[in-house]
């Protein structure tokens, strides 16, 4: 027998209906900030994520699924969305003439080869947003405000969003500078990964999930000592902001997010102060590391799976539709043609309807009512049919009329 890949899952019953629910919500609420909707390939040419994402991340190093097709080309499974999305910004020149931002929002598979757990699998699903054009901190405070009322709308009110600034390019090179002169004294005490990331990307340090409790890493210097003035204006009018906007947040010193193309604004969205749900932040020079001109841009990714975890854990009831609206009995094979139009007259008209396609005796066809859990039961007779007439039955008052074929749909629309 042939099963399913580790770290893979099947999507189907009330798992399925639950995601179409969490997908309903998180388009509405995207439309009503006016991202439009993109889907880009699940596999691109391995540099650009390796150029996109940074060759010093976990991600890159130990976690994508590369390989060669049968043209010799190196390819790798899209492991996050950012990349992507901005590949296709700079393919199709949309950086030309921009008199306003480009805003898009993507709901997507990603696949990273890490340890399966709650929450986090090899194939998952991210939903996320890119905003290209502005600079202004008034669109890092949207992306906020966007990722902040998508989880208040999924019913997670005890969500804060955890703030920070990597400064500037300037500011980031000197605190750069500061962290390698913190660490290197004490690179012995840290893990193998984090000594090869000292000269690499130290920042990346501060992510460790290996070195989180070590004390080094709790006192290390902070990125907001080092901000030069305007990076510092600029996160504190973020801050006056997010207050303006009624959001909730706090400062965290250590947050630097796990990815290199970030600057200025990195944020996390954090339940119950315990773990993250998603984060994002702003990345002005990634179109141009990808081959762009230089545009400023900000974004947002959430780990969706982690989302309907956490929305069964707070006992959230998301709501699922675990009926239909009729059923249509039939026993001779002119009862069944009948069937067969009525059927799709009523789907058509946008009711939930079902019949039986299985052979089945009258006897049996009950108990798909029951099981369908029908709202109404419409059972066909040759007889009656002569007359135009079926005989319609609520499932639930047990009350039942004989109607005009004709007056069937209407029939309904009145009583649903």
């Amino acid at each position: 027998m042939i099963i399913k890949q580790k770290g893979t899952y099947d999507i189907y019953g009330d798992l399925a209906k639950k995601r179409a629910y969490v997908d309903e919500i998180l388009a509405s609420i995207s439309e009503k900030y006016n991202y439009g909707y993109i889907e880009t390939p699940v596999f691109e040419s391995s540099e650009l994520f390796h150029r996109g994402v940074g060759e010093s991340t976990d991600m890159v190093q130990k976690e994508t699924y590369d390989f060669k097709d049968r043209g010799d080309r190196e390819l790798t499974l899209r492991p996050e969305g950012t990349a992507g999305v901005v590949r296709w910004f700079i393919e199709n020149k949309l950086y030309g003439n921009m008199t306003d931002p480009v805003k898009v929002f993507y709901n997507m598979k990603m696949y990273r080869y890490e340890r399966p757990q709650s929450g986090r699998n090899r194939e998952f699903t991210q939903w996320g947003f890119e905003c290209f054009g502005s600079d202004d901190v008034m669109s890092d405070a949207e992306v906020i405000s966007l990722a902040y009322n998508a989880y208040r709308l999924l019913g997670l009110d005890d969500v804060t969003i955890k703030i920070n600034s990597l400064g500037d390019a300037e500011s980031r090179s000197i605190y750069r500078e500061e962290l390698i002169k913190y660490f290197k004294p004490h690179i012995n005490d840290l893990c193998e990964d984090c000594r090869e990331r000292l000269n690499k990307n130290p920042l990346r340090i501060l992510d460790c999930k290996v070195d989180a409790d070590n004390d080094l890493l709790k006192n290390a210097p902070k990125t907001l000592d080092y901000l030069n003035e305007e990076s510092k204006k600029r996160f504190e009018d973020l801050k006056n902001l997010l207050d303006m906007m009624d959001i909730n947040y706090e400062i965290d010193e250590r947050l630097v997010r796990g990815l290199d193309y970030y600057n200025h604004t990195v944020f996390e969205v954090v339940l119950n102060n315990s773990y993250a749900l998603g984060g994002g932040g702003r990345y002005n020079g990634l179109v141009e590391t990808l081959g762009g001109p230089s545009v400023p841009a900000v974004g947002f990714a959430m780990g969706y799976d982690r989302t309907i975890l956490a929305i069964e854990e707070q006992g959230i009831n998301i709501p699922i539709n675990d009926s239909i609206d009729a059923y249509i009995l039939y026993v001779s094979e002119s009862e069944k043609e009948t069937a067969s139009y009525i059927v799709q007259d009523l789907r058509l008209n946008g009711f939930i309807a079902e019949t039986d396609l299985m052979e089945k005796s009258l006897k049996a066809q009950f108990k798909s009512v029951d099981r369908f859990n029908s709202k109404y039961l419409i059972v066909l007779n040759d007889e009656e049919l002569k007359q135009n007439k079926l005989t319609i039955k609520d499932n639930k008052t047990k009350e039942e009329e004989s109607i005009n074929l004709n007056d069937l749909v209407d029939y309904l629309d009145m009583h649903l």
